[in-house]
């Protein structure tokens, strides 16, 4: 098995190409590998499709520093305050430019993600009829079930295959083997489905604590296109049992975000006047080390023994 431990600022220019479709995160408020976002702006990237299962603000500042062309996803906003600026702004003014939005509801999104991992040629659901959402977006089609005796219809979703799935682990190996626990989303929907997995890991470890574990395998190393060592990559968001949120810092952006003039100094600011992530946690200073998790809540031993 080759190895995979690569820089970020590598792995993003190697894996990441200016039209692809990308998911950034997918386990919804927690994980969201901010880093990755920040690195795609310094690399100017562009023509990007975000592909946003709620992945806070980060599609937001995406958008708004000219990175993004289409949207993908129920809505793009900050999870503690509303809707992003940026988005708006781009939908209704054409700032930075006008993006192309393809509407779906968050059930939906899964289910497209869902039928990308499993290779379904669509998926079937029902939550959606009756919605607008089947006006705005043209590639959902309303069948008639084919199992009903009452005629009863049903939408047909289309898989979702991105080019890229940027994901954030609490630990793997230079393998791109890793361990990831807590609330999942739709991290192994989109870790499936995409072409590339990219994994941001708070921590590097050796293979046997990896292997010690297997129920706590995301997925397995050789579905691993990159893995990059990346303390805290998922600032501002939280990480099970490692960091925690800061409210702060999205109700500070958020703010600052209200005008274009105040989202470009806040982009000079946190992201192209900062080198990289390490210089980005040094910057954070204090205030990301009082985010730490330093309690413990430890779940119960499993014994994986065979005889």
């Amino acid at each position: 098995m080759s190895e995979k431990l690569v820089g970020l600022k590598e792995a993003i220019s190697e894996h990441v190409r200016p039209g692809d479709s990308v998911v950034l995160g997918a386990c919804l408020e927690p994980e969201v590998p901010f880093a990755a976002a920040h690195e795609i702006i310094r690399q100017n990237i562009t023509g990007l499709n975000m592909i946003a299962p709620i992945s806070d603000v980060s599609t937001d500042l995406l958008i708004g520093a000219g990175c993004c062309s289409d949207v993908t996803g129920a809505w793009v906003g900050n999870v503690s305050s509303g809707l992003g600026h940026n988005y708006r702004r781009s939908v209704e003014k054409g700032e930075p430019h006008r993006v192309t939005v393809h509407d779906h509801s968050n059930f939906s999104l899964g289910m497209a993600l869902m039928a990308g991992a499993y290779g379904m040629p669509y998926a079937p659901m029902r939550s959606i009829l009756g919605s607008d959402i089947l006006k705005s977006n043209p590639q959902h089609v309303v069948a008639e079930n084919p199992f009903s005796d009452c005629g009863e219809n049903v939408v047909l979703i289309p898989p979702l295959r991105p080019d890229v799935a940027i994901i954030a682990v609490q630990r793997a190996d230079r393998f791109g083997n890793n361990h990831h626990w807590g609330s999942k989303g739709l991290i192994f929907e989109a870790a499936m489905a995409a072409e590339k997995l990219i994994l941001l890991a708070d921590e590097i470890v050796e293979p046997d604590v990896i292997s010690s574990d297997p129920s706590r395998v995301l997925v397995p190393g050789f579905i691993t296109t990159a893995v990059c060592h990346v303390p805290a990559g998922i600032h501002p968001a939280p990480m099970t049992g490692r960091w925690q949120r800061d409210t702060g810092f999205f109700g500070e952006y958020h703010q600052a975000s209200r005008t274009r003039e105040g989202f470009l100094e806040w982009l000079d600011d946190w992201v192209l006047n900062v080198s990289d992530h390490d210089a980005y946690r040094t910057k954070l200073g204090q205030r990301l080390e009082d985010l730490k998790i330093t309690g413990s809540a430890l779940s119960a031993p499993a014994n994986y023994a065979a005889e």
